[in-house]
């Protein structure tokens, strides 16, 4: 039978610290309460049998005196035959002396005679919500009737019970409060694991190195390790055949691209001079694709941080060159800091980052209006571009392999996927709004690098 599930408000996951830290404090309070109850059983017990025994010590001690009052009374002929003898008992004690004939002969002040009314046997018993000890004397001419009323007991226990309690609401609270610090304390190497494994991806699958682990923390981090490790050779694996695969179809791909070259050049007008032109358009389409899959290999397989920093304005300028002498130069609006902008990345990275966001710029937007390209003095990157607004669930899966928004243009559906891969590789973020801020319409690919990576 399976153990059933907590519930937890919002349909967040239940945490562990606090259900430790309640479970705990709850369990305490029940064992102190039952500790209590046990104890205030045992203490009404023994309060009983004190207050029994302080009874009879009390009728032992009036007996003597009230027989003597009492035959002093029967020999002097002016003496009443019942009387009242001294002052109130202290405690609320009261009592009563009887005859041989059951007759009360002699009472305290304040005894209620109706406690009283009939003759009882030795021993102790409970009439009208009171406590009676009866006890005999010369020979059973004599019998004295002590008696206490119950409410004098419930407040001594009350009281007692009381000064019990007191310590335990008072302790309480504090039990709870350390119970707390300590859950907390003790479950921070969990907290610390967790950041920790929620800090890696494909770019860091080194072992884990949390200090302070538990014995039974141990066998997750060495599962969570041996996956890392299993998913290092797995993604080693695809990366090597992606780029050793991308490499080895470069030559063959520029060879047959040349041999269709030429025989686009020879070959007459009319359809094998189109058919041969068509093919031309499909391998330099593969030869993109092969350079595409390179970049990405290189994004995903990491070192993309660079030691020092260094200045990308240059680096831009080149990739902005590049895009000109391919005819691209008039659509491009390119800002530049006047100061530089240093980043801890590798060039070639940069370029590649910058090279895709305005290649697919370039491709995807409106060729009719300028593709606005800024680099920020804090090595942020902008690329914006005009054309029809991208749907919100489209927009956040441009970033995945191949995905290319539905667009039919001539674009490989990798360069987004290359630019998220570099941006991860720097801790950096890569945001993508339609439309473009500002604007109706739109596309904009912003490239913002993490503080600690970024040159004051």
């Amino acid at each position: 039978m399976s153990a059933p599930e907590i519930a937890s408000p919002a349909g967040r996951p239940p945490s562990l610290r606090r259900d430790l830290a309640v479970g705990l404090s709850l369990g305490l309070s029940l064992f102190w309460l039952l500790a209590m109850i046990t104890a205030g059983f045992v203490v009404r017990h023994e309060l009983e049998e004190i207050f029994d025994a302080a009874l009879r010590q009390t009728a032992e001690r009036i007996l003597p005196l009230a027989v003597i009052e009492q035959i002093n009374a029967e020999d002097a002929p002016t003496s009443r035959q019942i009387s009242a003898l001294g002052p109130p008992m202290t405690g609320q004690i009261t009592y009563v002396l009887r005859g041989r004939d059951g007759r009360i002969a002699l009472f305290s002040d304040d005894a209620d005679l109706a406690v009283f009314a009939q003759p009882l046997a030795e021993g102790f018993h409970t009439v009208n919500d009171h406590r009676i000890y009866a006890r005999s004397a010369v020979s059973g001419a004599y019998r004295i009737e002590v008696a206490e009323p119950f409410s004098y007991r419930r407040e001594a226990r009350l009281d007692t019970i009381g000064s019990m309690f007191l310590p335990l609401v008072l302790l309480l609270p504090a039990s709870f409060f350390g119970i707390a610090l300590f859950t907390r304390a003790r479950l921070a190497p969990v907290a610390a694991l967790s950041v920790e494994v929620a800090g890696r991806d494909a770019s860091d699958l080194s072992p884990l190195t949390t200090p302070g682990l538990q014995l039974e923390l141990e066998p997750i981090r060495t599962a969570v390790d041996r996956l890392m490790a299993r998913l290092s050779r797995t993604l080693d694996a695809e990366r090597s055949f992606t780029a050793n695969a991308a490499h080895e179809l470069r030559t063959p791909v520029a060879a047959v691209l040349a041999q269709t070259q030429r025989l686009v050049a020879e070959a007459p007008e009319g359809p094998l001079r189109q058919r041969a032109q068509g093919i031309e358009a499909e391998l330099k389409r593969v030869a993109r694709l092969a350079e595409k899959l390179l970049h990405l290999s290189r994004a995903e397989g990491g070192g993309v941080l660079a030691d020092t920093a260094s200045d990308m304005a240059p680096i831009l300028s080149m990739v902005a060159e590049d895009f000109l002498r391919a005819g691209h130069g008039g659509r491009l609006r390119l800002t530049l800091p006047e100061g530089g902008a240093s980043l801890r990345i590798d060039p070639d990275a940069f370029a590649i980052l910058a090279r895709n966001l305005i290649e697919n710029a370039l491709i995807h937007g409106d060729s009719a209006k300028p593709v606005e390209v800024t680099l920020a003095p804090d090595g942020g990157l902008t690329v914006s571009n005009a054309g029809p607004v991208i749907p919100p669930e489209v927009l956040s899966r441009l970033t995945a392999r191949f995905e290319r928004a539905g667009s039919i243009s001539g674009g490989s559906g990798l360069g987004l996927a290359i630019a998220a891969a570099i941006t991860r590789g720097t801790g950096a973020t890569l945001t993508l709004t339609s439309p473009a801020p500002g604007r109706s319409d739109g596309f904009e690919a912003r490239f913002r690098p993490a503080g600690r990576h970024a040159s004051q």
